[in-house]
């Protein structure tokens, strides 16, 4: 069903132009190709074909617009021409002329010529008519064009019927035309996909925004033509790319990588901190921490009788294992309440995440975060507490920054940090997982007994040998199906229920089939479900669910041996290498209702019968046809024996036991039912009596000797015969999943061959990939548009499960969203923002790639195995998805009826390592999968020009496979290659170098370049002509799609074989014999192809290739090789004039400075060294250093050579440096070699003339404000370089008092909050500089949260961007590309600080000095010598062990004559060329000062989980180990210590600080260590030697540390840089160069007097000396760098962190003063007193024995967190019957206690065996507890509370107004500090939770606390409770507090007067009336007798 457009002519155009014409229908536009210099005709004759899904519409539109085509700017469209489809959708076939209509809808003279046919569909889709497929084709004429054949991909009115088997394809010429173009015109490939114009067309001509199909060089006009062929320029660099950009459609791209790398282990680090648990549930509690990787558990100590336990403890844990493994391993963290040696403890709650979710967090880590705890047994319950931790999974190589461990004084958000991956909600709901297992199927043969295999002998008993049963592991639980005896279809309708957090944090599911055995029970096949993949977390998104669906399980090869080498894969670790079961299954999740009482609250795995289950669609039989085209490279250690090739998809094929009747098969398939059983009998019985005979599955080809191509590989005599296999299969028909998929994929290839090109048009500099980009964008988005479109079709069948609709759904929805973001994007693409927009589209990739993957499988993957003597040696795994067969192009399999190139590979743990790395066959294949009655066209894509031979039974019938393909045409060509040169390969020999030569391979053919001994990027210069190269097919389909060429590249070894060093691919560029040797396409361009070996990249290969048609007229019409002749290189032909690189000379200076740390050589010491230096065959060599030892450096610095170096910098050679040790007898032996890869930072680029002329007359003033650390905004000024302004740098006094006034003014009322009064200077010392910077770090890093990187915390962001750019000195071309960027984003405004005094700050980095400075290599670089092999493992980390030694030094390229400025320069050395102003490198002597700060997250070395670090130093011959100073268990130890070493350098220059950890017993372990390189500090411009202060001062804690003042470092700077100045003048002003800065000018002494200085003037220039011009770059300030501590035994990972850092002062100079005290602060001592003066509405909690009354014997329990042995309690205040209690009792807690970092120290021993004491720092926190005395029982505790001592909130005035609020919502309360106020009193509330886990308040206590120091404390001594001195009143307690029976009297009194006082006046009332009515009885008659009587 499709809708055809053959567009014939345009004529009557005006003018001479370029013309193309764009027809669109349904949003799909294609484009024509350029026809170039039209006149007034434009003959197009191209077809173009719309595959339409749904009937058209008789309203629909057809659009054609023709346009004047511009190569650079926006198309000019001519006219427009739209018709409405309705007679064509009647009549099926139009032809029609008519004029176009222009922009304003008036006709104009240029008329076009069209014909449009169109194929609709009787009934809906997906029914075909049976005569559409498999018919005998009659021949049709030409006039009636029926065309029968929708599925053809050509159909052009030129085509005749299409016949069956294209061997006898028609040479029409316009068939041609079409062909060649572009395998399927009609299509429009290049139109759609390669130039990715198919904008939709409501674009149409309203947008001129640039050209509408080409960007200027994205295609050349040439490669629409069918002479043309792409231009070297648009083939893009790479060979990836290169060899995977198709132009035809015949051949599919190759896979580059080779080696698997899915199962290798590898080390992974999982490391944990532990810090604290907040509201954990339950009533004083001892709590400890179970922290579970995997397997392994670790536990925290225990606290006592708290909610709120703080530890801080840290654990780690290494695992070597296979990625996968590791990702699945489960970390649980669960809290265990009072666990000890016999009681395993109870579970309060626990929280679970797999290592995966940790490690694709940003840096692999949880940081601070709190967890959630919650009860597994109980779900119904609600959260069980918080627990905060850190958590890291670190592999080898990643680096994780850790933010800076300050003090954690930010209050502790926990809702807003809570440990969950983005994206998941804060509230997680418990629910269940169903997952039903119904059945299996295509189980292998297998039973490992070998009684089984022994019985079977014996007793013929021929039961299935296999009894399994499915296990399901999800989040650390497992689930198992019963287990079905012996048999190969066990059926199990089972379900397992699992209960878990939902969203989990556990990623995969997975689903294993095992074998039960007695022995041990093995594993069938596994299967991975992602969770991601089959649900969707947005809003309209849905639950898991999965299924019914059949899931293919892959493992190992199905012989059944009794040990299987791969059971590995069979666990699913590696890529299976064969079919081994299927099943049946589906997946759905339910949240629980916890609120319902039926729930089982329990999370135990539960196993149920579930309902059988039948329909997962409907059985379809498919056909399976492959053809071998070429089996080239088959490695020769298989031996000559014959070989053949099997094919299998799931069982059916296989040669073992796979089924091959159909009938049978299709018994099993047809379920339970008997009657679809026969239906599905009798149709198979009639169509295959009818169309295939009987078709037999012919599943591998005929076995046939190898032949042999050279010394490593033979090939398959596969010449015009080429063997083909076919097999009928049955399977559900689920292709629509598939084609899905496919559409999904084909956008991502697409897309990620835009973005490939867009990158290397980048690294190659080419112009405009911003246009290519845009490009890309467009065609993402059409491609959106297209998906959506086609899938909407797609129909409800009966067999889609609803994880289906639901991902049809969100696919859909997510790629119209990705269409309209790619629109959007697209319009923002401007060569500035090219970067960023990059990375976005990146992410779209992945999102494409996510969703394509389609968890639901149909059709297995097909396996191809070559088997040699029945063995099985190599195998390749295509997926089914990539050749399915589909009418509608999007859907088709990239590789359906294509070429591919397929490399074989070793299963399993055999392909690990360098055996993967060879290639074990690499096959030309053709496949085609679909459905059998579609099997129509199974061949068109074939090469053409062949002859089917089938099986005798098939001779008759059209429709029947061939079993083999007999070519009878054959072009024959000539290959030439290029090979030039190779850069950067892999070090093959023990001396580093390699003897490299290349070996090319094309068809079964193959050359080798020449050897170059001893080099690593060897020049071979060399052309290999490859004669007679026979090629089957047509020529035009050779032109298009030429087969690949291989390159690999060994190294020759004297004996034995050559090593295999890394393998690319290339496609030649192809010259039929009917086109000119011309431009463009010829000659061709060298270009770059990227080496792989294994997996990773092993160099670059440099190279062209052309394939030359030979014609008719033999080898005499191809173009001669013309290339210089060498006679000295004999037979060897060097690369041709037009295709090797234009040179021009260059001369190359080198900078000799010194060798470094040079190992030994073969045990002998290296003496005497030299290096030579090494350019494209030119070189010098260094002066010979005559005693390394002595002095390593070079007597003379600088030398030169001229060389020849290409134009095109690309193209440069890689410059070689090696070191020899000259020996006695003139011998010589290599010690090691680097090789520079890439001389382009080397290159000197002489300044742009008009840039250079500074206006040295104006003069720049630069504007500081030093008050506020971070730059405010107002203060950037943008400065010219000629302009003139002025700086300032003091804020006067006036303004420094407003702001005092404005802070003072804006607290709101009295002493809410306390001012912090300024502190006196001389309590101020280093740490509180430090204390501060970091603050400020943070507080910058928390505006800038996202720019974690360099200068992020910057104190000062320069203002001077004007003049920065053009500075005339060569270093700045190397100044580090961040701190341009870092000058544009001005720093943020940052609320003013509250701290009001300044401290001067120092700068923390959070990293090493070096990676902030470019390694200090701005003029001296250091490049390390390698020597030894490359491993075979893929470790890149290796490198470090083949470091033999560092050579220092430079080198400068520029072409050769220089312009005379440079050298006329005054002062101009001639000797030091390009290297003016070095210092000489004579030895000299330093003093060095090694500052070392603290240690954080160091690596535990005890068994106990901690270390006892101490630091050890080594420079040259020094080594200092301070380890009686060691720390005992501390895994973050502060240091504080400064060490003294004099150096001489360059002898000793490399400083190690190592921290070791101290052991009573055996040698101390190194935990990791640090390598600093002092030289390149010394000798940096930056100054590295001692750092830049914020200000100057001569005493106090900030002294100034440098001998020398800043007044005498500017000068020795401006004299250096020969900059004019530093000229100081009135008023504060300094003048360097043309820059003016003003500062204060007066300094204080300790005394107070104030004297004259320049110091503070010349301390701001060195500030912001990168301002200077010229001379200026940036200094390091004083600062503290973070380095990370590494242990040679763990390469990789980080072992902890040191802070720390060094001072240099050379010995010449005066000495500098004492070094600064950084010993750790100690400890203050304080005190605190305690008065518990009364209590109030404690809750009461005893009944009375005789009254029943409720009363508590209240006493109060309180204790400084860390100090629960030292609890003090008060007396018992008995019977209290209101709650109310009075004590008037004093606690005194003495504590010491850190300011700065808010904690208290506590230091004691662990346990009685503790050989020391360990320091403990933890949170001030007071807890004060209410109790119920019981004298029998045990106490009762009623409630609590937890004060932080730095800030808790304020009591209340009085117990009324105190309330649950002053718990819950501290956020808002006042907060006060007892280190500011020193005494508070107030009443608190107690809280406790109640049976519904809610917070109650259960008393309230006035208390009175008062902080002393230790001195005070000592003049005004208190006692404890009420005693002296200063003793406490005794409590008024009421009398009844006694208890009642020792004074009845005064109970009773109690019980009448309060409790039944009321009732007894009652009761006294009543009485009192009965009496007075009794009385009234009594007395009226006898009253009424005497009244009656009147007596």
């Amino acid at each position: 069903m499709a809708l055809l457009l053959q567009l014939r002519t345009v004529s009557g155009l005006r003018g001479k132009a370029d013309r193309i014409a764009k027809a669109s229908f349904r949003g799909l536009s294609f484009y024509t190709r350029v026809l170039e210099n039209c006149e007034d005709e434009a003959r197009f004759e191209e077809t173009f074909r719309w595959p339409v899904a749904s009937n058209i519409d008789g309203n629909e539109i057809l659009e054609i617009q023709v346009f004047n085509y511009s190569k650079v700017f926006t198309n000019r469209l001519i006219g427009t021409f739209q018709m409405v489809l309705q007679k064509v959708v009647e009549e099926g076939q139009v032809e029609v002329t008519d004029t176009l209509i222009d922009d304003n809808n008036s006709a104009i003279q240029t008329s076009i010529s069209i014909e449009i046919r169109y194929q609709a569909l009787d009934g809906t889709v997906g029914m075909w008519s049976d005569k559409e497929f498999l018919e005998t084709p009659s021949v049709h004429s030409e006039g009636g064009g029926t065309y029968p054949l929708e599925t053809d991909s050509l159909l052009s009115g030129h085509r005749q019927g299409l016949d069956i088997s294209p061997g006898k394809s028609n040479q029409q010429s316009a068939e041609r035309s079409f062909r060649s173009r572009d395998g399927e015109a009609g299509k429009g490939v290049f139109s759609a996909m390669k130039l990715g114009k198919t904008r939709p067309t409501k674009d149409d001509h309203r947008k001129h925004d640039e050209p509408a199909v080409l960007e200027a060089e994205d295609l050349d006009r040439k490669a629409m033509r069918p002479g043309g062929g792409l231009e070297p320029d648009t083939i893009s660099l790479a060979s990836v790319t290169a060899v995977t950009t198709n132009v035809s459609n015949k051949r599919s791209k190759p896979d580059i990588k080779m080696e698997p790398s899915a199962g290798r282990p590898m080390d992974y680090q999982v490391s944990i901190t532990i810090i604290e648990a907040r509201q954990l549930v339950g009533l004083n509690m001892d709590p400890m921490v179970c922290v579970e990787v995997g397997e392994e558990k670790k536990y925290t100590s225990m606290k006592e009788s708290t909610n709120c336990p703080y530890y801080n403890e840290y654990f780690v844990f290494d695992f070597h294992v296979p990625p996968d493994v590791m990702f699945d391993k489960i970390i649980k963290l669960s809290v265990i309440h009072s666990k000890n040696l016999l009681r395993s403890g109870t579970l309060v709650g626990s929280f679970k995440m797999d290592v995966g979710t940790v490690y694709t967090q940003p840096e692999h880590q949880f940081y601070h975060k709190w967890a959630i705890l919650s009860d597994p047994e109980d779900l119904t319950a609600g959260l069980k507490g918080y627990l905060k931790c850190d958590i890291a999974v670190v592999g080898k190589g990643d680096n994780i920054k850790t933010p800076h461990k300050a003090n954690e004084t930010d209050e502790d958000d926990i809702e807003g940090n809570l440990l969950l991956p983005d994206g998941v909600p804060a509230e997680r709901q418990w629910a269940r997982f169903y997952i039903k297992i119904y059945r299996a199927e295509g189980l292998p043969r297998m039973n490992t007994s070998i009684m089984a295999n022994v019985k079977k002998a014996f007793i013929g008993d021929n039961k299935d040998l296999v009894d399994p049963y499915v296990q399901v592991v999800f989040a650390g639980q497992k689930g198992k199906t019963s287990i079905q005896k012996s048999s190969y279809e066990p059926l199990w309708n089972e379900q397992i229920i699992f209960t878990e957090m939902f969203p989990p944090l556990c990623k995969r599911i997975k689903i294993q089939i095992r074998d039960s055995d007695k022995v041990n029970d093995v594993a069938i096949g596994t299967h991975f479900i992602d969770l991601r993949k089959i649900s969707n977390e947005g809003d309209k998104g849905f639950l898991p669910t999965f299924g019914p669906a059949w899931v293919n399980m892959y493992g190992s090869t199905r012989n059944y041996t009794l040990m299987d080498e791969h059971q590995e894969l069979n666990e699913g670790l590696g890529e299976g290498v064969s079919f081994r079961a299927r099943l049946l299954m589906s997946l759905a999740v339910e949240i629980l209702d916890t609120s319902n009482p039926e729930i089982n609250s329990s999370t135990e795995v539960q196993v149920e019968q579930a309902t059988s289950l039948n329909c997962t669609g409907k059985m379809e039989e498919f056909f399976l046809f492959g053809a071998f085209l070429e089996a080239t490279m088959i490695d020769r250690k298989i031996g000559d024996k014959p070989i053949n090739f099997e094919v299998t998809i799931g069982n059916y094929g296989n040669q073992i036991d796979g089924m091959t009747k159909p009938v049978l098969r299709r018994k099993k398939e047809g379920g339970d039912g008997v009657e679809e059983e026969s239906e599905l009998l009798q149709n198979s019985s009639e169509d295959e009596g009818d169309e295939d005979g009987e078709l037999v599955s012919v599943s591998s080809s005929q076995p046939v000797k190898p032949l042999v191509t050279d010394r490593n590989y033979f090939h398959l005599p596969y010449f015009e015969k080429k063997p083909c296999i076919y097999i009928k299969s049955w399977w559900q028909d689920q292709r629509r999943r598939l084609y899905n998929a496919n559409i999904m994929d084909k956008i991502a290839d697409k897309l990620e061959e835009g973005l490939n090109d867009v990158q290397e048009m980048i690294k190659t500099e080419k112009p405009h990939p911003e246009r290519r980009l845009r490009g890309v964008l467009e065609e993402l988005s059409s491609g959106c548009l297209r998906f959506v479109t086609l899938a909407d079709k797609d129909q409800h069948h009966s067999s889609r499960t609803r994880l289906d609709r639901e991902r049809l759904k969100s696919c859909m929805r997510e790629l119209e969203n990705m269409g309209q973001q790619a629109t959007t994007l697209r319009s923002q693409v401007k060569k500035n923002t090219m970067k960023d927009k990059l990375k976005l589209v990146q992410n779209f990739l992945q999102k494409l790639r996510f969703l394509a993957d389609e968890p639901q499988h149909t059709i297995p993957d097909i396996f191809i195995w070559m088997m040699s003597n029945n063995k099985r040696i190599a195998y390749a795994r295509v997926p089914s998805k990539d050749i399915l067969y589909s009418i509608v192009d999007e859907e088709m399999g990239k590789d359906c009826a294509k070429v591919k190139t397929v490399f074989l590979k070793l299963p399993g743990k055999r392909g690990f390592g360098s055996a993967g790395w060879t290639v074990q066959a690499k096959m030309e294949m053709y496949l085609w999968l679909g459905l059998n009655k579609q099997r129509k066209d199974f061949l068109s894509g074939l090469p053409c020009g062949f002859e089917e031979k089938k099986t005798a039974r098939g001779q008759k019938l059209p429709s029947f496979p061939p079993i083999s393909l007999l070519y009878t045409k054959k072009q024959v060509f000539q290959l030439r290659a290029h090979m030039y040169q190779a850069r950067s390969l892999f070090a093959a020999d023990s001396s580093g170098l390699s003897d490299p030569f290349a070996r090319v391979f094309f068809i079964s053919q193959s050359q080798c370049t020449e050897v170059l001994n001893e080099t690593l990027c060897p020049t071979w210069d060399q052309l290999l002509v490859f004669d007679n190269v026979e090629l089957y097919g047509e020529a035009h389909e050779m032109r298009d799609d030429p087969p690949i060429i291989v390159i690999e590249i060994y190294d020759q070894d004297t004996v034995g074989k050559a090593d295999f060093m890394g393998r690319t691919f290339a496609k030649p560029v192809v010259k039929m014999s009917d086109e000119e040797y011309c431009p463009p396409r010829f000659p061709p361009q060298l270009e770059y192809y990227q080496i792989y070996r294994g997996n990773s990249t092993a160099g670059d290969l440099l190279a062209a290739f052309e394939l030359l048609q030979i014609g008719p007229g033999g080898k005499s019409d191809l173009p001669p090789i013309d290339g210089p002749t060498d006679m000295d290189r004999g037979p060897i032909l060097p690369v041709p004039l037009g295709i090797r690189p234009v040179l021009s000379k260059y001369r190359v200076e080198i900078l000799f400075w010194g060798l470094r740390d040079l190992k030994r050589v073969n045990l002998a010491q290296v003496d005497r060294p030299r290096v030579d230096i090494e350019c494209a065959g030119k070189g010098v060599q260094s002066a010979l250093i005559q005693n390394y030892k002595k002095n390593p450096n070079f007597s003379t610095l600088v030398k030169w050579f001229e060389v020849d170096l290409p134009e095109n910098e690309l193209l440069h050679p890689p410059l070689n440096i090696r070191v020899v040790d000259c020996r006695a007898f003139g011998r010589y032996t290599l010690v090691g070699s680097h090789a520079v890869s890439s001389l382009r930072k080397f290159i000197y680029r002489p300044p742009d003339k008009k840039a250079q002329h500074w206006n040295m007359t104006g003069e720049i003033v630069v504007n500081m404000e030093p008050e506020v650390p971070i730059k405010k905004m107002e203060t950037m000024v943008r400065l010219e370089a000629n302009s003139d302004a002025v700086v300032k740098v003091d804020v006067t006094e006036e303004e420094k008092e407003k702001k005092k006034k404005k802070k003072k003014g804006g607290v709101g009322g009295g002493e809410e909050e306390v001012e912090e009064e300024e502190p006196d200077e001389s309590m101020l010392d280093w740490w509180s500089k430090y204390f501060a910077s970091i603050e400020t770090m943070k507080e910058v890093g928390v505006y800038r949260r996202g720019v974690y990187c360099r200068g992020e915390e910057e104190n000062f962001v320069s203002c001077l961007q004007g003049s920065k750019g053009q500075a005339k000195n060569k270093e700045k071309s190397k100044a580090p590309k961040d701190d341009k960027k870092k000058k544009q984003q001005a720093a943020p405004e940052l609320p003013e600080k509250n701290k009001k005094q300044k401290i001067d700050e120092l700068k923390v980095f959070n990293k090493e000095l070096e990676t902030e400075f470019d390694n200090f290599e701005d003029w001296l670089h250091t490049f390390n010598l390698l020597r030894g092999k490359i491993g075979d493992n893929d470790d890149n980390a290796t490198e470090e062990e083949r470091i033999v030694g560092r050579f220092k030094g430079s080198m400068c390229v520029y072409k050769v004559p220089l312009p005379d400025d440079i050298t006329k320069e005054p002062g101009y050395d001639p000797n030091f060329g390009m290297f003016q102003g070095i210092p000489s490198n004579d030895p000299i002597n330093v003093l060095v000062r090694v500052y070392i700060v603290r240690a954080t997250d160091l690596h535990p070395a005890d068994i106990n989980g901690k270390a006892d670090p101490y630091i050890a130093i080594k420079l040259g011959k020094t080594d200092i180990k301070d380890k009686e100073n060691y720390i005992s268990k501390q895994l973050n130890p502060v240091f504080g210590k400064s060490f003294d070493i004099e150096a001489t350098f360059p002898m000793e220059s490399m400083l190690t600080v190592a921290v070791y950890d101290w052991d009573l017993v055996g040698t101390d372990d190194l935990i990791g260590e640090t390598k600093i390189d002092l030289e390149n500090r010394y000798y940096s411009k930056h100054r590295a030697t001692c750092g830049v202060s914020q200000s100057y001062s001569i005493y106090g804690y900030n002294t100034w540390r440098d001998p020398m003042k800043p007044s005498q470092i500017l000068s020795k700077l401006c004299k250096e840089g020969k900059v004019d100045g530093p000229h100081f003048g009135p008023g504060g002003r300094v003048k360097v160069a043309n820059r003016v800065f003003t500062g204060p000018t007066e300094i204080e002494d300790e005394n107070g007097q104030k004297k004259q200085t320049d110091e503070h003037l010349a301390l701001t220039v060195l500030r912001h000396w990168d301002d200077i011009p010229r001379a200026g770059c940036r200094l390091v300030p004083e600062h503290v760098e973070t380095r990370p501590l590494l242990n040679p035994d763990k390469p990789g990972i980080e072992q902890g962190r040191l802070e720390m850092w060094v001072d240099m002062f050379p010995m010449d100079m005066p000495a500098p003063g004492p070094a600064i005290d950084i010993s750790p602060r100690k400890p203050k001592k304080y005190e605190l007193r305690v008065i518990v003066w009364n209590t109030d509405e404690v809750v009461l909690e005893d009944d009375d024995y005789f009254t029943g009354e409720k009363s508590s014997d209240i006493f109060v329990r309180g204790w400084l967190k860390g100090q629960q042995e030292d609890k003090q309690d008060t007396d018992v205040h008995y019977h209290s019957l209101t709650g109310e209690g009075n004590f008037n009792w004093r606690y005194i807690f003495p504590f010491d206690y850190l300011m700065a970092e808010e904690r208290i120290v506590i230091s004691k021993k662990e346990s009685m065996f503790s050989w020391d004491e360990t320091e403990y720092k933890i949170p001030a926190r007071l807890t004060l507890q209410v109790w119920d005395a019981d004298h029998f029982s045990a106490d009762d505790f009623l409630g609590a509370i937890e004060l932080d001592l730095n800030r808790f909130p304020r009591g209340a005035k009085t117990s009324k107004q105190c309330s649950l609020e002053m718990v819950t919502n501290e956020a808002e309360l006042p907060m006060v500090s007892i280190f500011k106020q020193k005494r508070v009193k107030g009443w608190w509330p107690f809280v406790a939770r109640d049976e519904n886990d809610e917070l109650e308040v259960t008393g309230k206590v006035e208390a009175e606390l008062h902080l002393l120091t230790a001195e005070e404390a000592e003049k005004s001594p208190a006692g404890l409770a009420r005693n002296e001195p200063d003793p406490l009143e005794k409590p008024n307690r009421p009398d009844t507090s006694f208890i009642w029976f020792l004074n009845p009297l005064k109970s009773i009194k109690y019980l009448i007067c309060t409790r039944y006082k009321w009732l007894i006046i009652k009761i006294v009332l009543a009485l009192l009336l009965i009496v007075m009515v009794a009385l009234f009885l009594y007395s009226m008659p006898g009253y009424m007798v005497k009244k009656l009587l009147g007596a």
